[in-house]
This record gives structure tokens, C-alpha cells and sequence, in this order.
């Protein structure tokens, strides 16, 4: 065990929030040794900012109750933890761990219960990590380092304590936090753990529950590297266990939103996770879409059940909650709204809660090369923009341009009906077919013979030369009529 001066390494007292200095404090306090220790520390040595700071203490999570009272709740089965809220802050705090004295695993070898609380010394074997593995006491200064961590972080290596096989089927969520902490800090990963990390060990991710593989997958989208942690999920084999049906490939759609996630995220801005859910799901619920379509079913049908047929199967990997499958549908809903709005509905869809997720979504659709908006993503984000003045002159013209749209639809669609029609009449072979302007006149002139003389249309042997035909008609007098009443 090596004791470092925290000053040597960057580390000071006033970095950290009070929220955990006063954990620290409390427990110490009471008579117990307790440090900081995981990310937090290791974040600070990297001159980044952590997300938050986890307690590591020899007290056992009912002692840590009695000493912060109604502010602490223990929670967990498999790994008794307790959480002691400061004000809107929470701070995880753990016990020593020990190594088990029976051990209670899955056939696969994964650990089921872990429970058993020991010594400092034996806690930092248990840990995956060599940079985890730090624990830096504010109050003295001082950082103990059991397993040369330190010598790892200025390597930039990411080492595993112990067996990296063994490790990886205690606990195979390992393997995804491998790769988010590779692409997070910019770590390469050891060679000896490469050499075990294949598709073949990879299956261990199918006995982990699904709703914590779900929990590991927001926290591979939040945080900020995803356009850096996609590819690696690819070449490990890690997409397949993650993605039920998801067709392992960084497409552009995907990589624009990976990128937009991540730079929302540089800049402070906050993210819902089941947005880039959507973005990876999207093609599978077209191709479910075009399924039901050919099966004659309307298409507002066609999409209920396409996105619930989606997210159902996505759920035998990762258990997405209700409400974020509600947010998927909606922005998936969206798209068909946001496509073709009727003009007079534009101004409430503008206010619609989801309207900035559908249109972020259909504006990235438009920027990776989907020619089906049609130029409605641009019109969308100019439209937002405008006064409100502008805004009626803008749906007046739409509104325009999409009656003269619906109007050369029409004539396209009676022009094609027109040259698909066959003839009616078929010309006998070897006689000369009539212009349309005779054919015209002789229609016209056997109408008005019909007309006149309605026998003459029963009647066969009556032709063009019969005398009847022939008579001229007699001009009368007219100075002789009397018009008007008689006396």
C-alpha cells in the first residue's frame, strides 16, 4: 500500500461538494474510517469534473442509518447499500467488502449475493477496476493506493484487479463499463483483458436482468462520448446483447444523433436518453410499418402496431420504463403529423409537448439524407423563428403550395388512368380508321337523326339514301300567323 499526498496529485478539500465532506465528516465523527473513494477520485487526478461522489466506510449500512437517521435508506439485495440524502444531494455510501465466505452464484458463475463486510485491504480487491481503487481521506490529505492505480492513470491503461475472465463472470456488466470508461477517458484497454473479450464471453449479458442492462445503456448515452462508445459496442459484440433487432451499424441518422447528444451535453443541456432510443429503433419500426401496410391495414393502425411490436421485442434485452416507451410512440407518432399538417392545425402542433422531439428527430432524418420529409424539417426550424405575422403569411402559403400540390396529383393520376385505359372499340385489320373530327361529325349527325325520327333507330332497312330522308323542308309563311290570343 502506497500513502499519497493529495496536494501532489491536484486533490484539495475545496474541489469537493459539502454535500460529501459532510458524509465523511458525520461517520468519522461517529468513530468509523471513511474515505471517497471510485470515479470521484480518479476524475479529479484527470482534472475533469465528477458527476457525483460515492463513501466507502467500515460501518455497516444499519450503523450508518443510526448515525443519519431518517436522512438514510438502505436499499439493495444482492449489494446492501445506503443512501443518506444532503439536502437535494445523494451520496452513496458502501460497506468494506470481504470475499464470500460461501459462495452464492449463478451456474454461470455470476454473483448473487454479496454481502459479507470486511477490511479496507479486502475491499479494494474486490473492486474491477485499478483506477477505482483509490481512497482519498479529504480531511487528512492523504490517498491510499493498493494496487499502483496511480501508475495506471498516468498510462492512460484501464486494468482489471484480478482474473479479467474471472472478473467478467462475476459480474458481466463489466464489460460494458470496459468499454465506457475506454471511451470516456480516453483509456486504452490491457492486453490481457482483449485477450478474453470475444463475442463467446460477451453471451454472459443474457443473465443480467434486463432492466439493468437498461440502466447501463442510459448511462453509455450520457455520458458525452457516445459517438466514440458506438463502434466499440460493434467490434466487441456488445451491440447484439444491447440491440434485440437493431442491424449492428453506425448508420449516418445514428451518428448525427450521437453527435447532437454528446455536444448537448458538453454544453450543459439536458437529454432524454429515450430519444436516441427512438433514433436506434427507427428503421425496424418502418420495416414493421411497411409490413402491416401490405397487409391492408390503415396506416394510423399500421404504426400503433408497428412501435408496439418494436419496443415489445426490444424489451427481452433492455426493459424500457412505460414512460419513456410513451415518449418513443409519440415521437415516432409525430413524424407523420409534422410531414403533412392540415394548415389550419400547424399553430397547436407548434405547442404540442412532444413538438421539439419530433421535430429534432425529423430534422436530423432530413440532414442524414431522408428525401422523404420533403424540406418540412427546414421549414419546421424556419418557422419557429418568425413573428406571428409572418407565421400566418407562411401557413397561407403552404397552405398554397399544398393545394397545388394535391392539384397536380389529380392530373398526374388521370393522365396515368387515361394511358393505362384500353380501347373499347377494336379497328378491324385492313380497314382505314377515321380521323377523330369525322368520327365526331358522323356521331353527331346519327344522334340527331335518332332524335328526330326515334323509328328510324329500330329500323333497319332504312338507310342515308332512303327517300324519306331526302325531303326538303317547306319554308312557311309567317305573315299569316296569328301570334298571341285570339278574339
Amino acid at each position: 500500500m502506497h500513502t499519497l499526498r493529495a496536494s501532489k496529485y491536484g486533490l484539495s478539500i475545496k474541489q469537493l461538494p459539502s454535500s460529501i465532506v459532510e458524509v465523511i465528516d458525520a461517520l468519522t465523527k461517529a468513530g468509523y474510517n471513511a474515505y471517497i473513494v471510485g470515479g470521484g477520485v480518479r476524475d479529479l487526478m484527470l482534472g475533469l469534473q465528477p458527476k457525483d461522489f460515492d463513501a466507502v466506510t467500515n460501518a455497516t449500512p444499519a450503523q450508518v442509518k443510526e448515525v443519519f437517521g431518517r436522512r438514510c435508506r438502505i436499499i439493495g439485495r444482492r449489494f446492501e447499500l445506503a443512501h443518506v440524502y444532503v439536502g437535494r444531494d445523494l451520496i452513496e455510501v458502501a460497506t468494506f467488502r470481504a470475499p464470500p465466505k460461501k459462495a452464492v452464484t449463478s451456474a454461470q458463475g455470476m454473483i448473487l449475493r454479496d454481502n459479507n463486510w470486511g477490511t479496507i485491504e479486502q475491499d479494494f480487491v474486490r473492486r474491477d477496476f485499478s483506477i477505482n481503487a483509490m481512497y482519498y481521506q479529504p480531511r487528512k490529505g492523504e490517498i491510499l493506493d493498493f494496487c499502483d492505480a496511480i501508475q495506471d492513470v498516468s498510462k492512460k491503461t484501464l486494468r482489471l484487479l484480478g482474473d479479467p475472465a474471472l472478473r467478467f463472470e462475476e459480474d458481466p456488466v463489466r464489460m460494458l463499463r470496459t468499454l465506457r470508461f475506454s471511451a470516456k477517458l480516453n483509456f486504452h484497454i490491457a492486453p490481457e483483458i482483449l485477450d478474453v473479450f470475444t463475442p463467446e464471453m460477451t453471451q454472459l449479458l443474457r443473465d443480467v436482468s434486463p432492466h439493468r442492462l437498461y440502466d447501463e445503456s442510459q448511462k453509455l448515452f450520457t455520458m458525452g462520448h457516445l459517438q466514440r462508445v458506438l463502434p466499440l459496442l460493434i467490434d466487441f459484440g456488445i451491440w447484439k446483447q444491447l440491440f434485440a433487432e437493431v442491424r449492428p451499424k453506425v448508420t449516418t441518422f445514428i451518428e448525427l444523433a450521437a453527435k447532437n447528444t454528446d455536444q448537448r451535453i458538453q454544453i450543459g443541456k439536458t437529454i432524454n436518453p429515450a430519444f436516441f432510443y427512438a433514433v436506434l429503433l427507427w428503421e425496424k419500426f418502418l420495416e414493421r410499418c411497411d409490413e402491416y401496410l401490405k397487409k391492408g391495414i390503415v396506416p394510423a393502425e399500421a404504426r400503433a402496431q408497428a412501435s408496439l411490436d418494436v419496443l415489445k421485442r426490444q424489451s427481452t434485452r433492455t426493459v424500457i420504463p412505460r414512460f419513456a416507451e410513451t415518449f418513443i410512440r409519440e415521437v415516432w407518432e409525430m413524424q407523420t403529423r409534422l410531414l403533412n399538417p392540415k394548415p389550419q392545425q400547424i399553430q397547436a402542433l407548434a405547442g404540442h409537448a412532444r413538438f421539439r422531439a419530433g421535430f429534432d428527430f425529423l430534422l436530423l432524418r432530413e440532414k442524414a439524407g431522408d428525401l422523404s420529409t420533403e424540406g418540412m424539417g427546414q421549414w419546421w426550424d424556419a418557422y419557429q423563428t418568425l413573428t406571428n405575422d409572418e407565421k400566418e403569411k407562411a401557413i397561407a402559403q403552404y397552405n398554397r403550395g399544398r393545394a397545388k400540390k394535391r392539384r397536380t396529383a389529380t392530373v398526374s393520376d388521370e393522365a396515368e388512368t387515361q394511358t393505362e385505359m384500353a380501347p373499347l372499340v377494336v379497328e378491324r385489320e385492313g380497314r382505314r380508321s377515321r380521323s377523330p373530327s369525322r368520327q365526331r361529325t358522323e356521331s353527331a349527325s346519327s344522334t340527331r337523326r335518332v332524335e328526330s325520327n326515334p323509328s328510324h333507330a329500330a329500323t333497319s332497312d332504312i338507310d342515308h339514301n332512303h327517300p324519306i330522308l331526302k325531303r326538303k323542308r317547306v319554308q312557311r309563311d309567317l305573315t299569316q300567323v296569328v301570334f298571341g290570343p285570339t278574339q
